[in-house]
């Protein structure tokens, strides 16, 4: 689902579900152990762009195949199966030497198919077999706002604008607290009592803190936008006084 920005040429690192399931040391060491493997893809003519397409389709029949049955715990361990192809397309592309816009422009589109799958699971089950309508608004606003706020900072990027500030609860943390509530919440069925809560409690928390980090963002990208047009006038100013004294000679 995701390459590793190095290797496929991103200009700012962009979080993945992956990056964010595994801290550095395990990525450390499933590096070392997949690195054959994505080796022997690479001998048998896989592309890194291949790897990515079948691990965003994992994560997808993942979430809405098992979701919306109420199989969280199943779903979930599909979805993280999945989630190691971030690890194997980074691998094959470093190994290929191999760095692209396209390959960024790919990942990126792909994030945001993955994680409109997973809310969408939510949202089918809560409508469904789930019965609860507050729940399922809770899970369509965490899939509108989170495509919201990363529209917010690439749009603001795309006119000039760093956007640096650090969100609330951004892709990473987003993916993390759902995908972990929802594998536990699973364990109501293995016989765990009142985990089912899990779930429910994660999608309000990620809800609220999609939208402080909304509001954050489209505060740094008005304070950034004026001090822009502040620095442009500033700089228009010499520029005219200049062009006056010339005319008044």
């Amino acid at each position: 689902m995701g390459q590793p920005v190095a290797s496929r040429g991103r200009t700012a690192p962009i979080p993945t579900l992956g990056k964010a399931m595994l801290n550095k040391y395990a990525r450390a060491f499933f590096t070392r152990v997949l690195t054959p493997f994505a080796a022997f893809l690479i001998r048998r003519g896989v592309s890194p762009d291949t790897v990515t397409l079948i691990g965003t389709a994992g994560v997808v029949a993942g979430a809405l195949v098992f979701y919306p049955m109420g199989e969280f715990f199943w779903g979930t361990v599909v979805i993280t199966l999945f989630v190691f192809s971030d690890l194997v397309d980074g691998n094959m592309a470093r190994q290929l030497g191999r760095s692209s816009r396209w390959g960024a422009f790919l990942d990126s589109t792909l994030d945001r198919v993955a994680d409109g799958a997973i809310f969408g699971g939510f949202i089918l089950w809560y409508a469904g077999g789930g019965d609860d309508l507050v729940l399922c608004a809770v899970s369509i606003f965490c899939l509108a706002s989170g495509q919201v706020v990363s529209y917010t900072k690439a749009r603001g990027e795309s006119i000039g604008l760093p956007v640096a500030v650090n969100g609330l609860v951004e892709r990473a943390e987003r993916l993390v607290i759902s995908l972990v509530a929802a594998g536990l919440a699973g364990l109501h069925k293995f016989g765990v009592p009142g985990i089912q809560y899990l779930l429910p409690v994660a999608l309000w928390i990620v809800a609220v803190g999609s939208l402080v980090t909304l509001i954050q963002r489209v505060v740094t990208v008005r304070r950034e936008s004026a001090e822009a047009e502040e620095a442009a006038a500033a700089q228009d100013k010499p520029q005219n006084a200049s062009q006056g004294s010339e005319a008044a000679k």
